[in-house]
């Protein structure tokens, strides 16, 4: 940078300011409409602060939210002389505090020893008796609207529909919400940059001012979703897993970084470090804000379904689709129904040896079918005491997976010994227990409790929880241990579903032998070729990570000769701890030791196989499954087993508890009865049985006792942000315009506002469309837009191949979300796709309806929107589920899909599509496809007003076809705001024109 004086920096800035440079567009809004919170205020005082201390000379690499300056003494100075200016803004910010609709109840939070921790709105204030009976959960939301009223983005109407709960929520009322911060991760977080670096083109573009895309809340941006497990039992295998995933990902990982400078109040945390879901549990999460001496609630919003597992720490926390989040980055307040909630009561005890995954999956089920799509989920009762802060976690983690927005624990204690532990300062335990039990969000159960009302109840006494996984193809399919061998046989004789493979008898024994690295080995219908202790649900939890090391323990001393090494060793081991904690508690307990010679060896920290980053199996056992029509089986401690998700070639995927996961690999099958089966022969020629190598709940809890320490999470989180010397060692510009490469094929512009004008489009019906797709139920987000490997025969694999990539260097679909052209492609690429239109053919193909081709869906898609024809999607229940994945919205807009018509649609997933522009529609209950007997070969026309004025929530709406039927759907565009994106052609372009305007 040139030199310059400090008065012509000074005056640069003070020319800055008054060209409103520096001003995030909410606050020019918030001046012209007289009308802020001093939360709010504080905060554009610190984005003017840190805008002008820009415009001078800061410093160091900024990957880092957490800034360090080269020279201290030369920032304050210039930050004195900047002075004058600030100090105007002060007085008026002063007089817009004085506007603030609930200026009555801001309270000042005393401090026992003198002085105060802040001020907050307060609760009990109001006076309001209908308070004291809200579920703690919505009780964030209450102090969130209080908070943010302005009677423009948030009115004062809003906070009533909220203390009034009770009676609104039947009602699907609308309300908005402004987290406090969003959460990404790399899969997700890198679509989410690129569409922030295109937003700033855009605004260039239309000759707005570029700065006004920046978050105005902290954004956190974790790096776990792009390792994968190439290299296993091996003690190099952390490092050299490592070094694969940064010569795959070094384009990426250096746009991330570009953008954590390019951006404000963005923290990139570099690979190697954790999982997104641990490391907010462990380290990013507040549980309670104190900004410039405002108190308020945590609360997140994550582009990761499991974001919801802080809700273990009583943080509101929920996945939003990557185009939600990025407004919400951007200040715009998300609309939402404002949700029920389930009251769960837990009273009892777990039993010996039953695990907290056993406890998560018994409650998926239980919840799944009770049903709490859209809903909060609120834990409370005597059972609650007997549950750890990581037990609450892997509960909340799943709430994805029993279909609730949130799993929710309130803070108490537990959640209190746990912030402790986990190196939160003393001084910070005190003021967040302080100003949670003034605003009455504190349980305390060794004091009466209020009786709060719930829209429904359940209750679970723990002592009823038995040993269980899930599978073969869904989370919520729970299978008692004791029945997992007559379950196996069913499924394999069942008709092809959920729970069947229509494996004809004559086959149902078959044995393919082979030769593993020169050795004999074989493989039968049900053998275990993958098994993995994976995932943020448990590998968070010490009790289970403890527990598998102590299985691992057992069955070395007993000397199981399963094997030299006691697992096959054609099995894939791996294990991939959540955070670096995880490492140190198993070290200090001696436990890793008997995981490495099991083959569990730590192959890196990050999500692995639980998102299909599962790597190859060994060539001779892939040929053994292929050649022979094996349907192999992966064992894993995740939370997600969807078909063709964790690998290709495991038909039959089980979610388990970690240590379950050792105890299958020992035994190398799911066909077997644990009760009365063997799992293999003691170094004295004896039986060894399951429970001979299963640990007590003493065991555990005394391992849990004496190795996991709170140093341990100290040290691992003051290193954390340090990164690593391959991170470290990536050079980035210092613009803050991205420089597209057209040839890159990880990074691409999209072109969601190529010729964009300030005039929105409108809104639209669709005439004579054709049906892409046609699909029965539980269609996955995996099904729409996979995040495994590239099949080397896919229209991704051509594109990749035509511009000189390497079928070794494919990577996975999940890493390219950055390019459109790759991920358009990878639209319904999924090779387990179920398309009716292919009449029982599995596989990513459709038929092209005018001339009866069988194509790749992405060439199909093309021919029709090349020769100017929309298309359609027909669907079942479920449409959707899965991980909250925008490329699932954003790939079928790009192929030319403007509705889709579904019984009924996961909760993002329909976000995610309105969010696109695309019409998400609902057939009239007990109708669908079938029963209406809709073929796809018929051309489609939706009437829809072309008058968004003459739209409303959840209307009805005509679908008629050229063969002359004609029927009813409920157009699910559930808010007003909605109904805006609509309008406007997505969320995206929403937030430009009005950003613009502003």
């Amino acid at each position: 940078m040139a030199s310059s004086s400090p008065s012509s920096s000074l005056l640069r800035a003070a020319s800055a300011y008054s060209r409103t440079r520096f001003f995030p567009s909410s606050f020019r809004n918030l001046t012209s409409t007289a009308q802020a919170s001093p939360s709010v205020i504080n905060h554009h005082r610190r984005s003017l602060t840190s805008a002008a201390v820009r415009s001078f000379h800061c410093s160091a690499p900024r990957w880092s939210h957490r800034l360090d300056w080269r020279s201290p003494l030369n920032l304050r100075a210039q930050i004195r002389a900047f002075n004058p200016v600030i100090e105007r803004l002060e007085r008026k910010f002063a007089t817009l505090a004085a506007e603030h609709p609930f200026k009555a109840v801001l309270t000042s939070l005393p401090k026992p020893g003198g002085g105060e921790f802040g001020k907050f709105y307060s609760l009990p204030a109001l006076n309001d008796p209908r308070i004291d009976k809200l579920p703690y959960s919505i009780r964030i939301l209450l102090e969130s609207a209080i908070r943010n009223c302005d009677n423009f983005q948030v009115k004062k109407e809003d906070v009533e529909k909220i203390i009034d709960w009770e009676n609104t929520s039947p009602k699907q009322v609308e309300i908005p919400f402004k987290p406090a911060r969003v959460l990404l991760q790399d899969f997700t977080g890198v679509p989410a940059v690129v569409d922030l670096a295109c937003m700033r083109d855009a605004m260039h573009r239309l000759g707005s001012d570029t700065n006004k895309i920046n978050p105005l809340v902290p954004v956190d941006l974790v790096i776990d979703h792009s390792v994968q497990v190439d290299v296993t039992r091996s003690e190099n295998a952390v490092q050299a897993n490592m070094e694969l995933e940064f010569q795959r990902n070094k384009e990426r990982f250096s746009f991330l970084k570009w953008g954590s400078s390019a951006f404000h109040n963005m923290l990139v945390v570099p690979p190697g470090s954790g999982i997104v879901h641990q490391v907010n549990l462990e380290y990013l999460g507040r549980v309670v804000f104190n900004t410039d001496g405002m108190l308020y609630p945590d609360s997140v919003v994550g582009t990761d379904s499991h974001t919801t597992m802080i809700d273990g720490l009583g943080v509101a926390g929920w996945g939003v689709g990557g185009i939600e989040a990025e407004a919400a980055m951007l200040g715009q307040p998300m609309s939402m129904v404002l949700p029920g909630v389930v009251g769960f009561k837990l009273s009892g005890k777990l039993k010996n040896g039953v695990t907290a995954t056993d406890l998560v999956l018994t409650v998926t089920q239980m919840l799944r079918k009770h049903g709490v799509v859209g809903k909060f989920v609120e834990f409370y009762g005597d059972g609650m005491g007997e549950l750890s802060l990581a037990d609450r976690a892997t509960i909340a983690n799943m709430s994805p997976e029993y279909g609730a927005t949130m799993g929710f624990f309130p803070v108490d204690h537990v959640t209190l010994q746990y912030l402790k532990l986990t190196g939160r300062s003393d001084e910070t335990v005190a003021m967040i227990e302080s100003y949670l039990r003034a605003n009455k969000m504190f349980v305390d159960y060794n004091e009466p409790q209020q009786e709060r009302v719930y829209s429904s109840y359940l209750e679970l006494n723990l002592a009823e929880v038995e040993p269980c996984i899930s599978g073969p193809k869904r989370p919520h399919d729970r299978v008692p241990l004791r029945e997992m061998k007559a379950d196996w046989n069913s499924c394999l004789n069942n008709k092809v579903g959920f729970k069947g493979f229509a494996m004809p008898k004559e086959a149902q024994n078959k044995v393919a032998k082979f030769s593993f690295h020169g050795k004999p080995a074989e493989l039968k219908h049900g053998s275990v070729v993958i098994a993995a202790i994976t995932s943020c649900t448990n590998t968070s939890n010490p009790s289970v990570m403890l527990g598998a090391g102590l299985v691992a323990k057992k069955a070395c001393e007993l000397g199981l000769q399963a094997c030299q090494v006691y697992v096959k060793p054609w099995i894939k081991t791996s294990l991939a701890p959540g955070s670096g904690v995880v490492t140190k508690y198993l070290l200090q307990s001696g436990l890793q030791e008997y995981l490495n010679k099991q083959g569990f060896n730590i192959v890196g920290y990050g999500c692995t196989t639980c998102i299909g980053n599962s790597g190859d199996l060994d060539e001779s056992v892939a040929n053994a499954i292929s050649e022979n029509d094996i349907l192999a089986a992966a064992v894993l401690s995740g939370n997600r087993n969807f078909e063709g998700r964790v690998h290709a070639l495991t038909r039959a995927n089980y979610l388990a508890s970690p240590p379950l996961v050792v105890a299958y690999a020992l035994a190398g099958t799911v066909d077997i009865d644990f009760d009365k089966e063997p799992i293999g022969t003691s170094k004295d020629g004896k039986s060894v049985y399951f429970k001979d190598i299963w640990p007590s709940t003493e065991e555990v809890a005394e391992a849990v006792q004496s190795s996991v320490l709170p140093n341990m999470f100290k040290s691992t989180y003051e290193a954390i942000t340090k990164g690593n010397p391959m991170w470290n060692q990536l050079s980035v510009p210092s613009s803050t315009m991205y420089s597209w490469d057209p040839n890159s094929t990880y990074i691409h512009e999209p072109p969601y506002f190529k010729n964009m004008t300030m005039e929105p489009p409108g809104a639209h019906g669709v005439k004579d469309a054709y049906c892409l797709l046609n699909f029965g139920d539980s269609i996955t987000t995996d099904h729409i837009s996979p995040a495994g490997s590239i099949h080397k025969d896919s229209p991704a694999a051509k594109f990749l191949v035509e511009r000189g990539v390497e079928r070794k260097d494919f990577n996975s679909y999940g890493s390219r979300r950055g390019n459109d052209e790759v991920m358009a492609r990878g639209t319904f690429a999924n090779i387990r796709l179920v398309n009716k239109l292919l009449n029982g053919e599995v596989g990513p193909k459709t038929i092209h309806v005018p001339t009866g081709e069988k194509l790749y869906v992405f060439d199909a898609a093309m021919r029709y929107k090349n020769a100017g024809h929309d298309t359609i999607v027909l669907a079942g229940a479920e449409y959707g589920s899965g991980s909250s994945r925008d490329w699932a919205a954003k790939g079928p807009m790009l192929l030319g899909v403007k509705a889709v018509i579904a019984k009924s649609f996961e909760r993002i997933h329909r976000s995610n599509l309105v969010g696109m522009g695309i019409i998400p529609l609902c057939f009239k209950s007990g109708q669908d496809a079938d029963t209406l007997g809709l073929t796809g070969h018929e051309r489609y026309t939706i009437d829809l007003p072309s008058k968004i004025d003459e739209i409303r929530p959840g209307q009805d709406v005509t679908v008629t076809t050229d063969s002359g039927k004609s029927f009813t759907c409920t157009v699910r565009f559930d808010t007003e705001v909605e109904l805006a994106y609509f309008n406007n052609g997505g969320i995206l372009p929403y937030v430009i024109r009005n950003l613009i305007k502003q």
